[in-house]
């Protein structure tokens, strides 16, 4: 199975505040704010919604296509990808913009105030989606550029492919009738939660229609687990417990991963969330959305420890 990812590629820059912004923040004076808070240096770590996704999969022996767009400081992030035999040409180069950047400055109360660049992820991708062979193929639409969030679903459902949707923080971007639009017709719609309610306030749609239009509804739930939905059924799927919990940051995109490559072996979606849950468990143990690695026998081992034999 061919496997395409639409979604950000991005740099997360993290600082560190070593104090407390209520410390320098005078309430009396918030209509003139002026700080400037000195940092202790910098750490730059890859992200991007297609980018975790794909490198989780790569973790769990898949490989995939990004489809995506970046700028031109892209050199050292194309070099990983390539180092993890990640498909490339999906990707745009936007020569006049750098790559989406989140910057984030986290204080000693875990504080954060955070700025995103979307840079080069206000352009569509542009990739000739005519090369994918539909007989044998799913995408998946995470948050990205909402050109590409758009034509992508669109696409698939032309041509018979498969997809998940997947919409996330782009959520209250796009319209009541574009979220329905991309909805009807997807294979899987995938959201915590919090994003379920969402959708259902901007397209006016309940939760009985989404399933109308869309085969299988997943709900994450965080530590809670999550739910898979098809028709008026829910099969509740645990969590697979964590060594340590450091940062929920990237949990979703690895679930979606792990999700995939159950997929791809063929098996249900309930028995594929069960992958999706147990790769999740390896991001939040790192700081970081790519910072944690897996062998296919210790992955094996901890999906076994909780939901039974992996055939």
């Amino acid at each position: 199975m061919q496997i395409y990812i639409s979604g950000s590629l991005a740099f997360d820059r993290i600082m560190t505040f070593p104090d407390k912004f209520s410390n320098h923040i005078l309430p009396d004076k918030i209509h003139i704010l002026n700080v400037s808070f000195l940092v202790n240096g910098l750490v730059e770590r890859f992200g991007g919604t297609a980018g975790n996704i794909a490198y989780n999969l790569s973790l769990l022996g898949v490989k995939s296509t990004i489809l995506s767009q970046v700028g031109k400081d892209f050199a050292p992030y194309d070099k990983r990808l390539q180092e993890y035999g990640l498909a490339v040409d999906g990707i745009r180069t936007i020569e006049q913009e750098f790559t989406a950047g989140c910057y984030i400055t986290t204080d000693m109360s875990d504080n954060q105030i955070n700025g995103f660049n979307p840079g080069a992820m206000k352009y569509p991708c542009q990739y000739d989606m005519s090369r994918i062979d539909s007989s044998d193929a799913i995408g998946l639409i995470a948050p990205g550029n909402i050109n590409d969030m758009l034509e992508h679903p669109r696409y698939y459902r032309e041509q018979g492919i498969p997809y998940i949707f997947d919409p996330g923080q782009q959520i209250p971007a796009l319209s009541g009738d574009q979220l329905k639009e991309a909805v009807c017709g997807a294979e899987i719609l995938i959201v915590n939660d919090y994003e379920l309610e969402m959708i259902k306030k901007s397209t006016g749609m309940t939760k009985a229609e989404l399933l109308e239009n869309t085969a299988y509804l997943i709900t994450t739930l965080g530590e809670n687990g999550s739910i898979v939905s098809c028709g008026n059924k829910d099969t509740a799927v645990g969590v697979v417990p964590a060594s340590e919990v450091l940062d929920p940051t990237g949990a979703g995109d690895a679930y979606r991963a792990g999700l995939l490559k159950g997929l791809s072996l063929g098996k249900t979606v309930a028995e594929a969330a069960k992958l999706g849950a147990t790769c999740a468990t390896y991001a939040v143990e790192f700081k970081g959305t790519q910072e944690h690695s897996f062998s296919l026998k210790e992955f094996t081992e901890r999906y076994e420890s909780v939901f039974g034999p992996l055939e």
